[in-house]
C-alpha cells in the first residue's frame, strides 16, 4: 500500500452504495490496473492510498468479519 499525488484525472471515482448522497460520504475509490485507489471524497485533490487487488480483498473481508461481530 502506498500514497500517491498527481493521480490520473480520468479515473472513474465512486462511493459506496451505502453512501446516502447527502454529503455524508467519507471515501471514494477508483479501479486502477490490478489495484484500487482510495481518497477523501471531500478533498478530491488530496493524497491517494493505493492498494493491490489482493490487499484490498483482504481488507474488505476483514472489515466484514469484524463488523459481523458487532
Amino acid at each position: 500500500m502506498s500514497t500517491e499525488d498527481g493521480v490520473d484525472n480520468h479515473l472513474m471515482w465512486f462511493t459506496s452504495s451505502h453512501s446516502n448522497g447527502a454529503g455524508g460520504e467519507c471515501v471514494e475509490c477508483a479501479l486502477a490496473g490490478d489495484g484500487i485507489l482510495v481518497r477523501d471524497s471531500k478533498i478530491a485533490g488530496s493524497h491517494v492510498i493505493a492498494a493491490s487487488g489482493d490487499a484490498w480483498c483482504s481488507f474488505t473481508q476483514a472489515v466484514k468479519r469484524l463488523s459481523a461481530r458487532y
